[in-house]
């Protein structure tokens, strides 16, 4: 069962955030986060972005996906109009960093995001979203403003105890060289993207 394992209070370029470590252990380096921001009012639904981790983009500026973008955009957007964001340590939809730059070697040779995980034996999508619902109910969070494209995210908060009040879109121009990763987040698995944005 995930706990409060830390927390404080964390200045960035978008403002400050209350930070907290939730996992199973305190010996855990990698786990999972909850940012929350200043001001925010747990009594009216919050604004909520549920996100995996993506060391590529947010660490290393990759082109490929709009990972990095996405979570600057929601912290922005939290630090406005207060709000939460849960930071799941996933990395890769959850088949880790080593096989994420397996499935970017092939996708070098032509297959397509979804293509190089089944290619490497992986599942397409491999990420919990059940873990966001267990840190958000610990936070006291009874209903949401959700911001996301993808409509699996939807579906676990409508399948639990909290309420699903409305939908944030977060969208993101596609560049040269995350036009093909955004077309298959459409086409495949169904994300609520605008036609310029893949």
């Amino acid at each position: 069962m995930l706990k409060v394992q830390a927390e404080a209070n964390v200045p960035t370029e978008f403002g400050e955030f209350r930070m907290i470590a939730f996992s199973e252990d305190d010996n855990n380096w990698m786990p999972h986060m909850a940012l929350i921001a200043k001001g925010t009012d747990f009594n009216k639904p919050v604004n909520v972005r549920i996100h995996s981790e993506c060391i590529t983009g947010e660490v290393f500026h990759s082109q490929k996906c709009e990972c990095g973008q996405q979570l600057n955009s929601a912290m922005h957007y939290m630090q406005e109009n207060g709000g939460v964001i849960i930071y799941l340590r996933q990395e890769g939809r959850n088949i880790g960093i080593i096989n994420k730059l397996k499935a970017y070697a092939l996708q070098e040779k032509g297959l397509d995001t979804v293509q190089a995980n089944l290619k490497l034996g992986l599942p397409a999508d491999d990420r919990d979203f059940g873990v966001a619902i267990e840190i958000l109910k610990d936070l006291g969070v009874k209903s949401v403003n959700l911001m996301t494209n993808n409509p699996e995210k939807i579906k676990i908060i409508e399948n639990s105890d909290i309420t699903f009040n409305s939908r944030i879109p977060l969208q993101i121009k596609a560049n040269e060289a995350s036009l093909s990763y955004l077309k298959t987040k459409k086409e495949f698995f169904g994300h609520l993207l605008d036609d310029e944005n893949n």
